[in-house]
């Protein structure tokens, strides 16, 4: 009776491995949609995301939100779904993280697909907005 505990026993931790190993794949690539928002997650126009436009963007107020939480279709002036994180429309070491183009415009309702390394690298994006540039 013992040898079939233990084979079961085993059985069972290779599974649960297994399931883990499946679900840390799962996370490693994500779908994450853009949007371009006050610091509270109201949707804006994209114009004030866009740090190439003459017409002097958005200033610092402004920030582009992502989750793999957002569909595309939100309007100007709607809330966002809680969950989002959000980094400096200008921050361009975050742009690029995403695979957003570095400045300029993002379209409201981006979606990027397999966004890599979500987990506990994307701090950079918070603490650089606090340079004031």
């Amino acid at each position: 009776m013992s040898s079939r505990s233990v084979s079961l026993t085993s059985t069972f931790l290779l599974l649960a491995a297994g399931g883990v190993a499946a679900c840390d794949n799962g996370d490693e690539y994500q779908d994450e949609g853009f949007y371009c928002a006050d610091a509270n997650g109201v949707v804006v126009d994209e114009d004030y995301c866009d740090d190439d436009d003459n017409n002097g963007g958005g200033g610092g107020g402004f920030f582009i939100w992502h989750s793999s939480g957002y569909r595309s279709g939100y309007p100007v002036g709607s809330r966002l779904p809680a969950g989002g994180s959000k980094f400096a429309y200008n921050d361009k070491a975050a742009r690029s993280s995403f695979g957003l183009p570095s400045s300029g415009r993002i379209s409201n309702g981006t979606v990027k697909t397999s966004v890599v390394g979500k987990g506990g690298s994307g701090t950079s994006g918070k603490s650089s907005s606090r340079s004031g540039g």
